[in-house]
């Protein structure tokens, strides 16, 4: 029997998972998601997308396919350009990425805010805790003063001074109907999601095609190198990415590989 088959199902910590494992990714964001679910940060719906990405991340090879990449870095000149960016943060975001999205945001000078489909003030707080834990000094959303026009349901609450007024949100793991509405909005949209033919990336401005967990850091990564960068370089970045070649690109690669 090989160690990878006396890998616990019922691991307590993360480090406990091997990271030479061939799946490795996919049993840490398992256990991420249970472990949100037990402290009241993540919904057990978001257990079944979790599950639906997961087929999706198998598909693309588990890596960062070079459109993803492209696209990463397209996100973040886009961040460092904004007046106002703003990181929507919801359940599974919180549980997968925490430390992350904090990264990112200091990377960019982005707010964070928590915006939720089963939204609860119980949830909403303990996800505000749970990111200053990881070092967020002010985390938007518990006001909750706007709502997000032609949007029912609660997701459509966000903070007047947060998502309702930036010029560009990140809108990782994100329903269709309030990626279009947001783009109603007129908001350039940063969209992640693992399926490319589902309505969030159809309407993004960027697409991101990649398993959060390597997406967020991967935008970190290339906003920390373009720091120093001036607002002709980054605009020329933002204006080469080709939105459709990278969902087309991503749909190759899970079809067939290429």
């Amino acid at each position: 029997m090989s160690d990878y088959d006396t890998v616990s199902a019922d691991v307590e910590h993360e480090e406990e998972i091997p990271a030479d494992h061939p799946r490795y990714q996919d049993l840490l964001t398992r256990h991420r998601i249970e472990t949100g679910i037990e402290k009241g940060i993540t919904h057990l719906q978001g257990m079944h997308a979790e599950g639906r990405g997961s087929a999706f991340d198998y598909l693309l090879g588990e890596e960062t396919i070079p459109s993803a990449d492209g696209a990463e870095r397209a996100a973040a000149a886009h961040l460092l350009l904004a007046d106002q960016p703003v990181l929507s943060i919801n359940g599974n975001v919180a549980a997968l990425v925490p430390g992350e999205m904090v990264d990112l945001a200091s990377a960019v000078d982005a707010d964070l805010e928590v915006n939720l489909f089963n939204r609860t003030p119980e949830r909403v707080k303990a996800i505000a805790e749970h990111l200053r834990e990881h070092g967020a000094d002010e985390v938007k959303g518990l006001t909750a003063d706007a709502r997000i026009p032609k949007l029912d349901h609660q997701r459509a609450k966000v903070d007047a001074d947060g998502i309702y007024a930036a010029d560009v949100v990140l809108v990782p793991l994100e329903d269709g109907d309030r990626a279009e509405a947001l783009q109603e909005m007129d908001k350039t949209e940063i969209v992640i999601d693992l399926n490319p033919l589902s309505r969030s990336p159809q309407v993004a401005a960027v697409p991101i095609v990649d398993n959060i967990i390597r997406a967020v850091p991967n935008m970190t990564e290339h906003a920390r190198d373009l720091a120093d960068a001036d607002e002709a370089e980054l605009r020329s970045i933002v204006d080469e990415f080709d939105r459709e070649q990278a969902l087309e690109e991503a749909e190759a690669r899970i079809r067939n590989g290429l």
